[in-house]
């Protein structure tokens, strides 16, 4: 993306505290963290946080925000009549040449305009439209699908996409995207179609040298199959897996350590049960345990399954008579923590490649992987390295980096510079279902 600041940027800067997610979430992160007795209470006080100061900021508001910042409004953004907002997007939409839709609708631009402004979440497709009615730029655009929508950037496996990456970066109106369209659907299949399986963030290295439209086209040219092709990101995927790798392997290592801790009690059985035999000789005895620990079951990452995981992760979350995990809605937290439980159904779902990996999931595994790790010296030091090392990924991924501004993130960063962050994790899920 562009070095300029976008408006969303700027807002997080320069704003009234009313109007800045970020900074308001941050101060609810220190207020917590840095109470005297935090050690003493961690989840405690991290639940009461939770429930009682963040809170999940629906689109509508981001989306208020934007139009107050951009016209130049002053006072607070909630007070504003929906109406004043609704005229601005029906006269920036008309302004623009922009229509109410991709598709053809009898839905008028008021309507539309009233429904976007009172939703808690769009279509991607919405925040594409919106792009160009209120002629956002590129990095505009890009702070919406991550920050008010949640999800991934622009996806540069997906030729529509890119066109109105295309667009906003240079400026360009609807019209102009329907042309760009139009000479994409005319272009010839490519019968290659090994483009797909390239790394997403090479695709977005080589369309960002694109200037002007001829080498667009050339570039989108690959991308034209008969094919149906899957836009799931390689790169993502490839995150996920590795962090599972891990995750299984630290599950493995619980299951050993429970298995010799076994072991080591059914010896000491053993010996009690035969200290007065005189049947059996020393030698009987010794060669009897080592038989015992020749046969203890040794866990592999291979042996771990999608319920091990489901039953380590969500350890916090009560089990119901089917033996399965009780459904969000009876939690205090669901609308934190909703689409971000790695349930068994769900890693499932995304080892078969069925549904795309999110940023929830790959936060999700690399927070526990950071959780198991005592090499750190200090609390703070923990936290540096799981920020800075989760960035990374995020960024890799093309997913934006971790957002205090979100509450489910600002949870785990919480839990993350606590003495024992995992179990704080665990016990405020647990907390979260007894109420």
């Amino acid at each position: 993306m562009s070095d300029e600041k976008n408006i969303i940027d700027e807002m997080e800067e320069y704003s009234p505290s009313i109007l800045d997610f970020t900074k308001r979430s941050e101060e609810y992160f220190y207020d917590t963290v840095d109470l005297k007795d935090f050690r003493d209470k961690e989840a405690e006080y991290i639940y009461d946080c939770l429930r009682k100061n963040l809170r999940l900021i629906p689109f509508c508001d981001y989306l208020k925000r934007y139009i107050f910042i951009k016209s130049g409004m002053t006072d607070d953004y909630r007070q504003i009549d929906l109406r004043e907002y609704q005229e601005i997007i029906i006269e920036s939409f008309r302004e623009n040449n922009t229509p109410p839709s991709f598709s053809d609708t009898a839905v008028r631009i008021t309507a539309l305009a009233r429904n976007w402004l009172t939703q808690e979440s769009v279509k991607r497709q919405i925040v594409f439209l919106l792009g160009f009615g209120l002629n956002m730029s590129v990095d505009d655009v890009s702070s919406f699908l991550l920050k008010a929508q949640k999800e991934r950037d622009f996806n540069f496996k997906d030729p529509i996409e890119i066109i109105y990456w295309y667009c906003f970066k240079n400026g360009l109106k609807f019209s102009k995207m329907l042309k760009l369209k139009e000479a994409f659907d005319s272009l010839s299949p490519n019968k290659d179609n090994s483009i797909y399986e390239d790394k997403t963030t090479s695709l977005r290295d080589k369309f960002r040298n694109v200037m002007d439209d001829q080498l667009l086209l050339k570039y989108l040219s690959d991308l034209k199959t008969d094919h149906q092709n899957s836009s799931y990101s390689v790169t993502s995927y490839k995150w996920f897996s590795d962090l599972y790798m891990k995750c299984k392997e630290i599950i493995a290592g619980y299951y050993n350590n429970d298995e010799a801790d076994n072991l080591e009690k059914q010896i000491q059985e053993y010996l009690d049960e035969v200290s007065d035999s005189l049947k059996l000789s020393d030698s009987d005895k010794k060669s009897h345990i080592e038989k015992m620990r020749e046969t203890r079951k040794i866990w592999g990452i291979n042996d771990i399954t999608e319920s091990d995981v489901e039953k380590i992760l969500c350890c916090g979350t009560p089990i119901d008579d089917n033996g399965n995990l009780s459904k969000l809605t009876s939690s205090t937290l669901s609308k934190h923590f909703i689409n971000k439980r790695l349930g068994r159904k769900h890693l499932g779902e995304v080892i078969d490649k069925k549904v795309a990996v999110d940023r929830f999931d790959l936060i999700t595994l690399n927070f526990f992987i950071f959780s198991q790790n005592d090499k750190y010296k200090n609390n703070e030091s923990r936290y540096i390295s799981f920020f800075d090392n989760t960035n990374e990924i995020l960024n890799e991924c093309s997913m934006g980096e971790l957002y205090i501004g979100n509450p489910y993130e600002c949870f785990l960063l919480m839990c993350i510079v606590s003495d024992a962050p995992f179990p704080t994790y665990s016990e405020v899920l647990e907390k979260s279902f007894e109420e």
